[in-house]
């Protein structure tokens, strides 16, 4: 029986739930799912060009872990890329720093339930507009 898998930190989730090609309708193909830390991945070693040891250190991971999950993510983004299909980032084995919540009208990313009133782009203030986007809680806010 394996052991249970280590929770990956993360500092924040993405600013975007997804992304889709150009040209080609959302409609026309099933979204492929990329996870929180497969995102967080690509975003430690494409984009802020941190060595994977580092990577692996900040997700609090060893580094032949942080390997599998960026060789997922890209695997992901190579199948995205040759079949036209989009991205849904969402889920994963993974913890915030920080409770992070998206405007279900606006879409925004809120940091913390007490920031979302602070929030001059968005005019809706109701509670039971924001989703948690921590995995470990998948319920709506009531």
């Amino acid at each position: 029986m394996p052991r249970p898998q280590k929770v990956r930190k993360i500092l924040c989730p993405p600013a975007m739930s997804g992304f889709s090609p150009y040209g080609i309708p959302a409609t026309d193909s099933e979204p492929i799912i990329m996870t929180f830390e497969e995102f967080e991945s690509i975003k430690l070693v494409n984009y802020e060009k941190m060595p994977q040891e580092e990577a692996a250190l900040l997700m609090q991971i060893s580094r032949p872990t942080f390997t599998r999950i960026y060789n997922r993510a890209l695997n992901i983004i190579g199948i995205a890329f040759v079949e036209a299909r989009s991205i849904q980032i969402e889920g994963g084995n993974c913890e915030f720093e920080r409770e992070w919540f998206r405007c279900t009208r606006c879409f925004k990313l809120i940091e913390g339930l007490e920031n979302h009133s602070k929030c001059t782009d968005c005019p809706h203030f109701e509670k039971n507009e924001l989703t948690r986007l921590n995995p470990d809680i998948k319920d709506r806010i009531a």
